[in-house]
């Protein structure tokens, strides 16, 4: 998946964070603070030398304006807390990501929503995403399985009841001694992903609740409460083992509903680099399951092809209706976003279409379609409005030197950004061969050309097609000199862009009305 599709990802997953994280009164906030603060406050100055300190270190990267983050606060406070008495102990920290000085923190940890919470596990040489409860026991229980051993050992059937939930997926290794490549290949695996998956392992398949006990050691048995009960796999090469888990990891047919039990397999799936075929249609109303069935044995049917499977109901999934520019008028609907972000559209599509408009698809006969708001009638403000429709005319064909803004309109960032890029945009406006320019990208297909992680994120594009990453300062003075040493004059030839690297920019998440 283009790097750019990675801001949609934050806005969905925070959607899924919003329907799961409790409530909380602001004056357990106040009281939280009063009795002082057991969560480690760091900053860029002081970071590193915590991660040094501490083996074992989780990090909040937060806002102080996202809802999320005051939600998290108080539980955060509380397990700290408690994980404080721990034997040894468990450091809990937090990280303003949105002051200046951090940013380059949540650039280098990738931040892209918030709050996100990493793990920092031998100081720092091993980190992960924290995928674990919002709430303070669920974020005790869970951070104490973290600092133990990766892997469990069975030793008997009591112990499987104890450690398998039924619920859940679990992961096993049958050998017939705990030593040996294979063990070493799957201990390496079970600490890569103990903060997404439940490792055990034994020397008897018949402890295990479910699967045939009569098995050929070694194996790795896959346990989960769904589509099939029980996967085995016999390679035990690193890269393989991954590739098997990820793939035996997710339902073949996400549900994308308000149901905080499939939240995980929704993240495991947005989070995929994969094809993703999305059918969206109300649940309450109409004719669910015959949609449901057909599409079910339509997943089964293309299982084979590299594309995962969701079907969602439009009331929960309003964030990806508001991202892909959809309407609810249009369900039933099925959508594809490939691998390079294209994407492909059949509204009010009926049950017994499905499979064929899939085929179509794999064909290579269905043409993307693009998302844009109208090009506006009138553009005489001083930035001018760029849309999907109308960027490679404004922006590669204008023959003009273009600082063009990609940005959100509930970011914080680009509120404040925008008077300063007016004013800049008005002092140049003398100038016929430069255009300062602004796009929102919520509501707009972003071009190839352009890698967004995070708003706001600016581009300079010459005469000449090269793009440059914007990475100056946010005054106007900053801007315009920036402008004026990189702008070329007319009469550049037009040659093929140059890709610029990432962009340093830092990400914010969606607001709390999510």
């Amino acid at each position: 998946m283009a790097t750019r599709s990675k801001v949609w990802i934050s806005l969905l997953l925070a959607l899924a964070v919003a329907l799961s994280s409790p409530a909380v009164r602001a004056e357990e906030a106040a009281a939280a603070a009063e009795e002082g603060e057991a969560v480690l406050t760091l900053d860029v100055d002081s970071f590193n030398e915590a991660v040094a300190k501490h083996p074992f270190m989780v990090v909040e990267f937060y806002a102080p304006w996202c809802g999320h983050c005051k939600a998290l606060a108080p539980e955060y406070e509380k397990a700290a807390k408690s994980l404080s008495k721990h034997d040894p102990p468990i450091v809990l920290a937090k990280v303003d990501a949105n002051e200046e000085k951090n940013r380059p923190l949540a650039t280098k940890y990738e931040i892209q929503g918030f709050p996100t919470l990493k793990i920092f596990r031998n100081q720092g040489k091993n980190i992960q995403e924290y995928k674990g409860p919002r709430e303070a026991e669920g974020i005790v229980e869970y951070l104490k399985k973290q600092v133990g051993p990766a892997s469990k050992e069975i030793k008997s059937p009591e112990d499987a009841s104890s450690l398998i939930d039924d619920k859940k997926i679990y992961i096993v290794g049958v050998f017939t001694e705990f030593s040996g490549t294979e063990f070493t290949n799957f201990m390496e695996v079970a600490e890569k992903l103990r903060s997404d998956y439940d490792f055990g392992h034994t020397l008897h398949a018949n402890h295990l609740p479910r699967g045939d006990a009569a098995v050929e050691r070694p194996l790795v048995r896959l346990l989960k409460p769904f589509d099939e009960l029980v996967v085995d796999s016999k390679d035990f090469d690193v890269a393989a083992l991954e590739k098997f888990i990820d793939a035996s990891s997710t339902p073949r047919v996400v549900t994308f509903d308000k149901n905080p039990d499939n939240h995980p397999y929704l993240m495991k799936f947005f989070q995929s680099s994969a094809p993703k075929a999305m059918l969206f249609l109300n649940f309450s109303t109409g004719p669910f399951d015959s949609f449901k069935n057909v599409y079910s044995a339509a997943a089964e049917e293309f299982k084979d092809k590299e594309i995962k499977f969701l079907i969602g109901d439009i009331e929960a999934a309003q964030g990806a209706f508001q991202y892909f520019g959809l309407k609810d008028e249009q369900a039933p609907l099925i959508l594809i976003q490939d691998g390079d972000s294209k994407k492909f559209l059949k509204d009010h599509i009926e049950a017994d279409q499905i499979v064929s408009w899939l085929k179509e698809y794999f064909d290579g006969k269905l043409s993307p379609f693009k998302k844009s708001e109208p090009i506006p009638e009138a553009n005489n403000e001083p930035v001018k409005v760029v849309v999907a429709d109308s960027i490679h005319d404004v922006v590669f064909k204008s023959g003009k030197n273009v600082l063009i803004e990609f940005y959100a309109p509930w970011c914080g960032h680009c509120k404040k950004l925008a008077p300063i890029l007016e004013e800049a945009a008005t002092t140049l406006k003398s100038d016929e061969e430069i255009v300062i320019a602004k796009m929102d990208a919520t509501a707009n297909d972003v071009p190839s050309e352009f890698e967004v992680q995070g708003y706001p994120t600016m581009y300079f594009v010459t005469p000449s097609g090269k793009v440059t990453s914007y990475d100056a300062g946010r005054t106007a003075d900053e801007i315009i000199d920036f402008i004026k040493k990189n702008k070329e004059t007319s009469g550049a030839t037009t040659t093929t862009s140059e890709k610029a690297a990432d962009p340093a920019t830092t990400a914010e998440t969606v607001k709390d009305e999510l």
